[in-house]
């Protein structure tokens, strides 16, 4: 009998195991807490990568909590960040969002950033355990607006809340130091339907914890985190992650057959499908130190390189299905970023002479001399030049006078430049689409060192029309050096691929 009491026991507590882990997408844990009278669920789309949580709870508020919750266990600093939307018209007060708890107790330690079901976007927490729960308004039914992205970040005991409308830069919610937080937290996404007899649902898509490094950060002494690679429809704004890997890869081309993406990882080049899968090395001959710049020709035959050849990095191109390649420039530093429509012309950044101001170049890969087509000064820095598919263009940014970096335009032969945005960020890699219609870049907040593009930093991808207009925020990522440094828009000109960074 003992033995048979025992069995049951250890079966039981198996199954609460199993429901109390259940593990769905990138989360470990699925299950309720606080025991609302009404169980919550959870589901995922493999397909669009996107989660439907379901939940009741009386509410998360007060001196204890209840709610769905998926959530890993996370330890020190993290950028969670998603886009969150109800489904339905129900309870003005029900909330989802991110939250980080100390504990599966429902008084615990927490605090999360929440969208309301009025349209209430707020960060609120609990300090110690079994405390009332804060926020940072007097009145805090005051600020509604429907917000559509969330982002909880931590950095120590500091718990920063963001968001964002669709389009739109992040912006603070709330900051809250937590002295009674644990370096280990329950972190996850949360629905509460504030009526105990009604079970709310929600949807939330681009769902990505990043576990960002420090400020003062050496990659090239310290070693390089992880990475994801994506793929986006910028129309949408749905994001889907391809190949996650421990190593460095960077800047994904998409091949003309639209089929495949392009990408240099470990001084070489690798193709992968669209939909994910095995990766399959590109043959570049003797090349075997490339970095992240290579671009495809307009007529999808040739592949143009940077490589190191020993003296510094160089300008070759080679065809597109493997082979070894040709040297277009001899001269360090030299690195590629576009072709020309005619699909000869290529055009560079280079320092020449001993100088230590970069300017754009181009150069036929039939010979002849280059062609120098800006005249920096000291105070100014150009990279990321592109034609645009029509030749009219080449598309650049730059920084005039020790400004910030924006984006630019001149004629092929260097003449009628042209700003084009005008904004306190740092505006980096114009990328042409191939319909000729718009421009994807990158863009680093206002606070980083004047002409660099470094890595592991909270980063947004932007799009705006080549006709003109203001650009519209399209990705809140972390990343930076890498994400986006080539051309990478597919055929049809609906999707962008790109790499964001992680670490564990």
């Amino acid at each position: 009998m003992k033995n048979t009491i025992t069995l049951l026991s250890f079966f039981l507590l198996s199954l609460i195991t199993m429901a109390q882990e259940n593990p769905l997408g990138i989360f470990q844990y699925n299950q309720d807490i606080g025991h609302p009278k009404l169980a919550g669920s959870a589901t995922y789309d493999e397909a669009t990568q996107t989660y439907t949580i379901k939940g009741a709870g009386y509410n998360i508020w007060g001196q204890r909590d209840e709610h769905r919750y998926l959530y890993n266990k996370v330890k020190g600093d993290f950028i969670a960040t998603g886009n969150f939307k109800f489904e339905g018209i129900n309870e003005v007060h029900r909330k989802i969002g991110w939250m980080a708890r100390a504990s599966e107790d429902d008084n615990s330690v927490m605090v999360g950033g929440f969208l309301h079901g009025d349209g209430l976007t707020a960060g609120q927490w609990r300090e110690r355990q079994g405390a009332a729960m804060q926020n940072p308004f007097d009145d805090v039914w005051a600020a509604k607006s429907y917000y559509d992205i969330i982002q909880l970040e931590r950095r120590g005991n500091t718990f920063i809340v963001r968001a964002a409308h669709e389009g739109e830069p992040l912006q603070v919610i709330s900051s809250k130091k937590l002295e009674f937080m644990p370096e280990e937290v329950l972190l996850g996404i949360v629905i509460c339907s504030h009526v105990e007899d009604v079970i709310e649902t929600a949807n939330v898509w681009n769902v990505r914890i990043d576990q960002p490094v420090a400020e003062d950060y050496d990659p090239s002494a310290e070693g390089w985190i992880g990475c994801r690679l994506e793929t986006m429809n910028v129309f949408d704004g749905k994001r889907k992650v391809i190949l996650e890997k421990d190593s460095r890869f960077e800047a994904p081309n998409w091949m003309p057959n639209g089929d495949e993406l392009l990408f240099n990882m470990e001084g070489s080049l690798y193709t992968i499908p669209v939909s994910g899968g095995e990766l399959e090395k590109l043959d570049t001959g003797s090349a075997d130190r490339l970095n992240n710049d290579h671009c495809i020709s307009f007529n999808g035959k040739l592949l143009g390189i940077s490589h190191n050849d020993g003296d510094g990095s160089n300008v070759f191109y080679l065809p597109l299905e493997g082979g070894e390649p040709e040297p277009v420039t001899t001269t360090p530093p030299s690195y590629l970023h576009g072709w020309a429509p005619n699909n000869r012309d290529l055009v560079y950044v280079a320092r020449r002479n001993g100088s230590d101001i970069y300017d754009i170049y181009k150069k036929s890969i039939r010979g002849g001399n280059e062609v120098k087509l800006t005249n920096n000064g000291k105070l100014e820095h150009v990279d990321g030049c592109e034609y645009s598919p029509d030749g009219k263009y080449i598309y650049y940014n730059g920084s005039k006078n020790g400004g910030t970096m924006q984006l630019w335009r001149m004629k092929p032969d260097g003449s009628q430049k042209e700003q084009l945005t005008f904004d306190q960020y740092n505006d980096w890699f114009p990328h042409i689409s191939p319909d000729g219609k718009w421009i994807a870049f990158i863009s680093f907040m206002p606070d980083i060192t004047l002409n660099a593009h470094p890595s592991y930093k909270r980063v947004m991808l932007r799009l705006m029309p080549t006709s003109g207009g203001a650009p519209k925020v399209i990705a809140h990522l972390y990343g930076g050096q890498g994400t986006i440094n080539v051309n990478s828009w597919s055929p049809d000109s609906k999707h962008i691929a790109f790499v964001s960074n992680s670490g564990k």
